[in-house]
């Protein structure tokens, strides 16, 4: 799959936090932003099958 970069800017406090959750589970951050959006997607999936 080829991915496209993407830039935005993010509190410092949230990335520092992301950054340790990071390498606690040995992941990248962009590991962990995919695994985010994908479950944000879902959520707003279901919520659009509802109506």
């Amino acid at each position: 799959m080829k991915r496209k970069p993407v830039t935005f800017r993010i509190d410092p406090v949230i990335i520092k936090k992301l950054k340790y959750l990071a390498l606690d589970h040995d992941r990248t951050l962009t590991d962990l932003f995919l695994e985010a959006i994908q479950d944000l997607l879902g959520k707003y999936e279901k919520k659009g099958a509802k109506k």
